[in-house]
């Protein structure tokens, strides 16, 4: 059980990228997906989660800039960034949160890719 994070890289302030977390399990559209980052000598903070198109939740930090999306066929999860700012430099890190009864919750967690923003 694992989830496989990529697409992480270098750029520059104003460029984009776009990640991508794929499931080796089966994902249930009633799985909450979504994106944290970690920069250095910070906790790790909630970027941006997705149920479903119509219910998704963004950091006031990257709304206008970042948007979230699934493919549940294809047990994956993207987050693209536009408009990147040397302050979005972290590790990215994705999740799924399944609700297994009405009082237990399971996470799963990716292994995190490098996201490097310069000036």
């Amino acid at each position: 059980v694992q989830l496989q994070a990529s697409g992480g890289g270098l750029v520059q302030a104003g460029e984009s990228l776009r990640l991508s977390c794929e499931a080796s399990f089966n994902i249930f559209s009633s799985d909450k997906m979504g994106w944290y980052r970690q920069a250095p000598g910070k906790q790790r903070e909630l970027v941006a989660t997705i149920t479903s198109p119509a219910d998704t939740e963004y950091s006031d930090f990257v709304k206008g800039r970042f948007t979230i999306s699934r493919d549940n066929a294809k047990n994956t999860v993207y987050l693209q960034m536009d408009s990147l700012k040397p302050e979005d430099t972290a590790v990215y890190y994705c999740n799924v949160h399944r609700l297994i009864i009405s009082t237990f919750a399971r996470d799963y967690w990716g292994q995190g890719t490098q996201v490097t923003v310069s000036s």
